[in-house]
Order: C-alpha cells, then sequence, then structure tokens
C-alpha cells in the first residue's frame, strides 16, 4: 500500500460491494426489460403491419363480394328478360301457328259436315264431337299463351290484360276481385309494363294458392316519381322476414317479383299482419334509372 493513500474502513467497503453488485443487478435487470421492450415493439408493430394487410385484404374482399353481387343481380336480371322474350316468342307461335292450324281444321269439319248431311246422322254427330274436341284445343292453347306471354299485353297494353287475366280467376275462384288503374300507366315502356303484369299475376296467384282470403285488390296509381302497384288481400298473414331469409320462400315467389321490380329500378316490399292481410308494393319510375338495364 502507497504511502499516504487512505483506506476504507471494513463496514464502509462492505457498504460499496453491497452497492456496486446491486446496480449491476438492476443494469442487468433494465437490460432485460429493454430487451423486453424491444421485443414487445417489434411484436406490436408485425400486428399492425398484418392488421394493415387484414385491413386491405378485407377492403378488397368487400369490393370483390359487391361486385359478384352487382354481377349476380344483373345475370339475373338477363335472365329474366331472356325468360320474357322466349314466352313472347312461345306464346306468338302458339298462338299464330297452332292456333291458326286448328281452327282451320274446324272450318274443314264445319265444310265436311255440311257435305256429310246426306250421308247418315250418325257421320254429323261424330264431325261435331270432333268439332268440340277441336274448339277445346283451340281453347288450351289460347289459355296457355296467355299464361305464357298474354298477346292483350302486347297489342292492347297493361289494363286490357290485367283484366282479362282476372276474369280468368274469377272463373276458377270464388275469390273477388277488383282492379282500379290510372290510363296513364300505359305510357310506361314495354318492359315496365310487363313488371307490373308479372308482379299483380304472381301476387294474386300466391293470394289464391296460399292466402285463403275472400277479396283482394289491385291498385295501380301514379305517384310524383312514376307508378305505383298495390296488392292487397284479407287472408291469412306471414312473417315477411321469416320468408324472405327462408331458403323455401319460392313457395311465395317474392325473390322473383322483387328481382323483376329491381331490374326496372323499382322498389319492392312487403306488408303482412295479423288481421290485416297482406299488401304487396311495387314502385316504378317513368324512366330507366342510371346503371340499369334499359326498358
Amino acid at each position: 500500500m502507497k504511502k499516504n493513500q487512505p483506506t476504507l474502513p471494513p463496514i464502509a467497503d462492505e457498504a460499496l460491494r453491497l452497492l456496486q453488485r446491486t446496480l449491476a443487478r438492476r443494469t442487468k435487470a433494465l437490460a432485460s426489460s429493454k430487451t423486453r421492450l424491444l421485443a414487445e415493439r417489434n411484436r406490436r408493430l408485425e400486428c399492425e403491419r398484418k392488421s394493415r394487410e387484414a385491413a386491405v385484404e378485407y377492403r378488397a374482399l368487400i369490393v370483390s363480394s359487391k361486385l359478384m353481387y352487382e354481377q349476380s343481380k344483373n345475370l339475373t336480371h338477363r335472365f329474366l328478360l331472356t325468360q320474357e322474350a322466349e314466352r313472347r316468342k312461345i306464346s306468338r307461335d302458339l298462338h299464330d301457328q297452332v292456333a291458326q292450324i286448328l281452327a282451320g281444321i274446324n272450318v274443314q269439319l264445319s265444310i265436311l259436315k255440311e257435305a256429310s248431311s246426306l250421308n247418315g246422322r250418325d257421320l254429323r254427330k261424330r264431325i261435331g264431337k270432333t268439332q268440340r274436341m277441336v274448339q277445346v284445343s283451340v281453347g288450351v292453347v289460347h289459355r296457355y299463351a296467355r299464361k305464357l306471354r298474354p298477346v292483350m299485353l302486347d297489342d292492347l297494353g297493361l289494363i286490357p290484360a290485367l283484366r282479362s287475366y282476372i276474369r280468368e280467376l274469377l272463373e276458377r275462384s270464388d275469390l273477388v276481385i277488383r282492379l282500379s288503374a290510372c290510363p296513364s300507366v300505359e305510357t310506361l315502356g314495354n318492359t315496365r309494363r310487363t313488371v307490373l303484369y308479372r308482379v299483380a299475376q304472381e301476387a294474386l296467384t300466391n293470394v289464391i294458392c296460399h292466402a285463403h282470403a275472400t277479396r283482394a285488390s289491385v291498385v295501380i296509381c301514379e305517384t310524383p316519381a312514376g307508378f305505383l302497384l298495390k296488392v292487397h288481400d284479407n287472408g291469412r298473414s306471414f312473417s315477411v322476414a321469416k320468408v324472405q331469409s327462408s331458403r323455401q320462400n319460392t313457395r311465395l315467389g317474392l325473390i322473383g317479383m322483387r328481382e323483376r321490380v329491381e331490374m326496372v329500378g323499382g322498389r319492392f316490399s312487403v306488408e303482412s299482419a295479423p288481421k290485416k292481410g297482406t299488401t304487396i308494393l311495387a314502385e316504378i319510375s317513368r324512366t330507366p334509372a342510371k346503371g340499369k338495364i334499359p326498358a
């Protein structure tokens, strides 16, 4: 030991060593905490990165889902248009070809019946029976033609076509149906008038098949934006939300009616309540909406 070098008392020397050990432990603990904080920071940064990537992927999925939904709607709309065009063609073929041929046969049988007046009553009876069969066949063809595509809808308009369809329903059911329509609805394009006809047709069919109603009404009125079709019955009600969410709601044809109305940019809704019956509402504008298939 050097001369005149100060020395620490034993107690102070032990305290210094204890302090140094404590400082070393805390330094080590701080280093460990720093390592953990860095690891936590890196983990959080990685989570944020993945979250951003997930958000981008989610937005892409939303865009893709919307695109697929629009494509699905467009395909459905085009299918309905194609279906309607095919119905029109079949209806015309039935009316212009098959019905005319059967009518021609009936005329020929009438001539033959008159010419056979000298050949016995039995022959005339057979020919008369054949005539009645042909007349029934003509009626069947006309009935199916009206179901496929009523010629009256194209030739005379929506209101006469609805009146004819309602008369046919009255002949085979006890339902009392009232029709009220503003004449200005005939100013709509052919596609829009067809949509209104099909919705009314499907709604009345549902009333007869499912509602157990005694009265129904079909009202077409003019609105500031276009025209509103309202089909109401006093039959039993149903849960609209349950039917629309069910995979078996084709029984009521709500999907088809909604798709037809939305195809031309319109709005479709259903109201049903106990003791109040059911109301089908279809509102259609006068002109095609942007982005929709034109009439």
